[in-house]
């Protein structure tokens, strides 16, 4: 029989529990203590559950029936009440993993990561949104997390499911720490995602061959900016982004140095790359060349922006390389190959000028001072190394030469 208003009121307590249908799973608790309180029994996905409505008289008989009414079309639409509650509390604290999540966004912006690392950060958490982003970080548990993993690893994306495992983790450390979170639940997947074949980079790392590709290289018919481009990749082996998006402001061609800002470097720490004479004559001669912009590299429609990701991908396909050959990124691992088999230079010099980071602070200031001097050595070293390599394509030896790139004029 439905309740009214006056058995709501009019029921005394007892030593136990009193529950009070209403029908519908709509039921009124009157505790020994003479509160009364709202509860919805229902079932959902085979589970006996309950959701609580408030207390009566705060919520009415007819307030009561109401949310009765509004649980009942959100289990016919396959939606729990309950989370569907929790979910809504979470939005108005703005303690949703998506509200969270837009705060770890925030933050790497103010520490000035790259604008690269940001979008992709966005792009992998909006990935996760339609299932996690209403949820209270509470109420996100590991297999909750791995269903959402599984489906990138379903579409075969196997690196991408483990960085997005990681970029999850970050967001529930990041609540930790502000008190919003009681533990990270992907600590507990680790191993449960598929380990994806690693594929270095193509590199070419014998050096007859290599010699070959610089006078290819030396010989590329089309614009002239790009193969400006991909002599420096081989002279300088910075990141491909780094020089792709280097502008002139950074060149100081009278000292021989570039300076390339924290911006722009992949570990978010200024870089000072020695530049060896035949890098300063490339760069000087491309600046007589080119119009005035701000980008060494501009693009071809447009001045205001530098040449794409893909240009120089494309143009080594162009002299006849295939990605499994050779890439941008494949000089570094060439010179970091050659220059630490020659035996001439320290093994930390080679790595401070491909600009990896050392963990230890105090090292790596000691290491900075250390070995600018044996880096500007050993650039010029290098320069003149592949000098031999294109002058004598038969003898791959480190036969050091003086000479300038293939095809140009020396300077007066």
């Amino acid at each position: 029989m439905p309740l009214t208003d006056m058995k709501c009121r009019m029921v005394r307590p007892s030593p136990k529990v009193q529950k009070l249908s209403d029908g519908g799973g709509l039921q009124l608790w009157i505790q020994p203590t003479g509160g009364r309180l709202w509860r919805l029994a229902y079932r959902f996905d085979g589970k006996q559950k309950l959701l609580a409505l408030g207390a009566y008289p705060s919520v009415s008989l007819g307030d009561a029936r109401k949310a009765r009414d509004d649980a009942k079309q959100l289990l016919r639409d396959g939606i729990d009440p309950s989370s569907d509650k929790k979910a809504r509390k979470a939005e108005e604290e703005g303690e949703t993993f998506r509200g969270i999540a837009q705060e770890y966004i925030a933050r790497l912006e103010r520490q000035g990561r790259a604008d690269a690392t940001i979008t992709r950060t966005k792009r992998l958490l909006e990935s996760t949104f339609p299932s996690l982003g209403a949820l209270s970080l509470k109420d996100i548990d590991a297999p909750a997390v791995l269903k959402v993993l599984r489906l990138v690893e379903d579409r075969g994306h196997y690196e991408t499911a483990r960085r997005l495992r990681s970029t999850i983790g970050c967001i529930f450390r990041y609540a930790m720490v502000t008190a919003r979170a009681g533990s990270d639940p992907t600590l507990a997947l680790a191993g449960a995602l598929i380990r994806p074949t690693v594929t270095p980079r193509a590199a070419i790392t014998e050096p007859k061959a290599f010699g070959t590709l610089l006078r290819t290289i030396d010989s590329f018919e089309g614009q002239v900016g790009t193969r400006v481009a991909l002599q420096l990749m081989a002279l300088l082996f910075p990141r491909p982004g780094e020089l792709r998006l280097a502008i002139w402001p950074e060149f100081d061609l009278d000292r021989a140095i570039w300076d390339i800002p924290a911006s722009r470097m992949k570990m978010r720490r200024p870089h000072r790359v020695p530049l060896p004479r035949q890098a300063v004559f490339l760069l000087r001669h491309h600046q007589e060349t080119t119009s005035a912009g701000l980008y060494l590299f501009p693009g071809i429609r447009t001045a205001a922006r530098p040449i794409s990701d893909g240009t120089l991908n494309a143009a080594l396909r162009r002299l006849g390389y295939e990605k499994e050959e050779v890439t941008p990124h494949g000089f570094r691992a060439t010179a970091s190959t050659l220059l630490n088999e020659c035996g001439k230079w320290h093994a930390d010099a080679i790595e401070r000028q491909l600009a990896h980071v050392e963990n230890n602070d105090v090292r790596r200031a000691y290491a900075r001072a250390e070995y600018w001097d044996e880096r500007v050595r050993m650039m010029q070293w290098w320069a003149d190394y592949l000098d031999g390599l294109k002058a004598n394509p038969r003898s791959p030896s480190n036969k050091i030469r003086k000479s300038l790139p293939t095809g140009t004029k020396a300077p007066p």
